[in-house]
């Protein structure tokens, strides 16, 4: 699943050109997981042994309506019950440009970040062998450095 850091580059210009044009803005980007909310949302779930690994991703644009036309295409319009409908050409325009400046690569295009949450969780089967409780082991591990080096000595008087 998509992370928080998800296509920020984005959300920013939008955020900087509504702000500036209309005096305020509206969330346009859906929005995006915490890392640490998997976390707990895997636990309350039921998981006790959980993973969630991250990986961020950047694709290169030609520009900001390129990008756009692209999220729409995989789906990924903002998913917002009262997001605002609509926005003005001008603010287009303006976060577009905002987009080239603050984020232009050397070659002209513009980077997307997508980062991406990889979760993995287990649950304990009644037929699987638990671990042991905390402190119930009989040795502590430097008694172990003891063993090898009683080994060690009976190897040599040998």
């Amino acid at each position: 699943m998509f992370g928080g850091d998800t296509l920020y580059e984005l959300r920013c210009s939008l955020q900087l050109a509504e702000t500036e044009r209309e005096g305020g803005f509206a969330p346009h980007v859906s929005p995006f997981t915490a890392v640490n909310d998997l976390g707990h949302l895997l636990g309350r779930a039921g998981f006790n042994t959980l993973t969630v690994d991250t990986d961020e991703i950047q694709v290169n644009y030609p520009g900001m309506f390129e990008l756009m036309e692209d999220l729409q295409g995989m789906g990924e319009s903002n998913c917002s019950w009262n997001r605002k409908a609509l926005l003005h050409r001008d603010t287009m325009l303006a976060a577009s440009a905002v987009y080239r400046e603050m984020y232009r690569n050397d070659d002209g295009s513009v980077p997307a970040t997508y980062q991406i949450y990889y979760m993995i969780g287990w649950k304990y089967h009644d037929s699987q062998a638990r671990p042991a409780e905390r402190g119930s082991a009989t040795v502590s591990f430097g008694d172990l450095g003891k063993i090898s080096n009683l080994m060690s000595q009976e190897k040599k008087s040998q």
